[in-house]
């Protein structure tokens, strides 16, 4: 559609849109999870492994999507004229192809390690499927870069200053997606306690804990980056004034 095209060739949307994406995938798998925690409690090793690397990678990915997009704002605000030049739209699908092989490059390890050490059997078992496990280097290196692009922002030259305190907003709501993203890392040791302190709610604190945790975050910080870009705001009200036109048509 030629009126979305902005969306198609402009790096900062393209990388909204693969957070989003993630986040989606992140969502579903959660939600499929949870799902088949209450039908059969218990999964095949297989499948469970497999649900949890899927989950496991779309986070990871959603958290370094995070980092880029700060590097993006970086460079428009700290070197304006070659922004057009670093910040291309293949570039950006490059930067993306990496990401997703860094991901890979991260599991697999953990994979062949599985496959090494545990006997065949082990695979057709059942457990109660959950990822207790978060991987330290990728959050240090995302923090980093946020801090870094921060500060450098922050102390940009005065007669970008307009553009610089808009970016450092945007800087500082990808650090709050990613705070919200953290939530991830603290579902199991706060659903321990709770199935300690109420063994009988077991169900019912899971299902609280995957909303506010672990859906509720993936749903509002996509939310917020959007109806804060005054483009997403326009389509937006398009759509929304011509899905209510078709509900009045239908009425």
């Amino acid at each position: 559609c030629p009126r979305s095209k902005i969306f198609k060739t402009t790096p900062r949307y393209i990388l909204f849109i693969h957070l989003v994406i993630c986040d989606i995938i992140l969502m579903t798998l959660l939600t499929l999870l949870h799902l088949l925690s209450y039908i059969v409690y218990t999964l095949n090793v297989s499948l469970c492994s497999l649900i949890v690397l899927l989950a496991t990678a779309a986070n990871y990915k959603s958290q370094m999507t995070l980092a880029v997009m700060s590097l993006e704002c970086y460079i428009a605000v700290c070197y304006p004229l070659r922004h057009s030049q670093i910040c291309t739209v293949k570039k950006t699908y490059i930067v993306i192809a990496c990401i997703w092989l860094i991901n890979a490059l991260n599991l697999l390890p953990d994979v062949c390690v599985a496959l090494a050490t545990e006997p065949l059997e082990f695979f057709h078992s059942s457990v109660w499927c959950g990822n207790k496990y978060m991987v330290f280097p990728v959050l240090v290196i995302v923090w980093f870069t946020l801090i870094y692009t921060y500060l450098r922002i922050l102390f940009t030259a005065k007669s970008a200053a307009a553009d610089a305190q808009k970016a450092r907003n945007t800087v500082l709501l990808h650090s709050f997606q990613l705070l919200l993203s953290m939530l991830n890392f603290i579902y199991y040791p706060i659903l321990l306690k709770l199935q300690s302190m109420f063994p009988n709610s077991q169900r019912d604190i899971r299902f609280a804990l995957t909303v506010f945790i672990n859906i509720m975050p993936r749903i509002i910080s996509p939310l917020l980056y959007g109806l804060r870009d005054k483009t997403f705001q326009k389509y937006l009200k398009r759509h929304v004034f011509f899905a209510k036109s078709i509900c009045r048509g239908v009425d």
